[in-house]
């Protein structure tokens, strides 16, 4: 059995492509990533309408405003998450300093356990504002429903996430 300090080799290995990008922690953070781009871009592209009587955009959830930009802001930090986690996970292996490694998976441990929790409020408030839509004219039904369901797929990605980081024993 190869030694590891936090879910890495020993620093010094050379960096394998191959290899980390079929783990399963890079899929996951993949899906997790290409999720928060679905519910940032649809409430984006089409979370806003323009009612006839009324000069100003309101959110497609309900008319509230917060919804589509509570869901846009959970996803384009959730993107930036990402990208920034999958750089580190993929740099973790040339960390020598273990109290480095230690702090870096530690602090996606519980920014994961956070964006579960966001993700899921997330999911609670667009199908709270969603339910209480009253009027549909000119309403993409599809995209809210997009959204909605995505955001829950979140919920599930970012989970796993953490079930993945634990029994791949990345923290000890």
């Amino acid at each position: 059995m190869e030694r590891s300090a936090y879910g890495a080799s020993l620093a010094g290995g050379s960096f394998d492509c191959e290899s980390f990008i079929k783990q399963p922690q890079t899929v996951l953070r993949v899906l997790s990533w290409v999720f928060s781009i679905v519910v940032f871009a649809t409430i984006t592209a089409e979370g806003f309408i323009n009612p006839h009587s009324q000069s100003e955009t309101k959110c497609i959830f309900n008319q509230n405003d917060s919804a589509c930009s509570y869901g846009s802001a959970v996803g384009i930090l959730a993107f930036l998450a990402c990208v920034a986690f999958t750089i580190l996970d993929a740099y973790l292996p040339q960390i020598s300093n273990a109290k480095e490694r230690k702090y870096i998976v530690i602090s996606d441990l519980v920014f994961s356990g956070a964006w579960t929790f966001l993700w899921f409020v997330c999911f609670c408030f667009l199908a709270n504002q969603w339910s209480h839509t009253t009027d549909t004219d000119g309403i993409s039904g599809d995209a809210a429903r997009a959204v909605i369901a995505f955001s829950f797929f979140s919920i599930v990605s970012w989970v796993s996430f953490m079930n993945i980081s634990l029994i791949f024993n990345r923290f000890y």
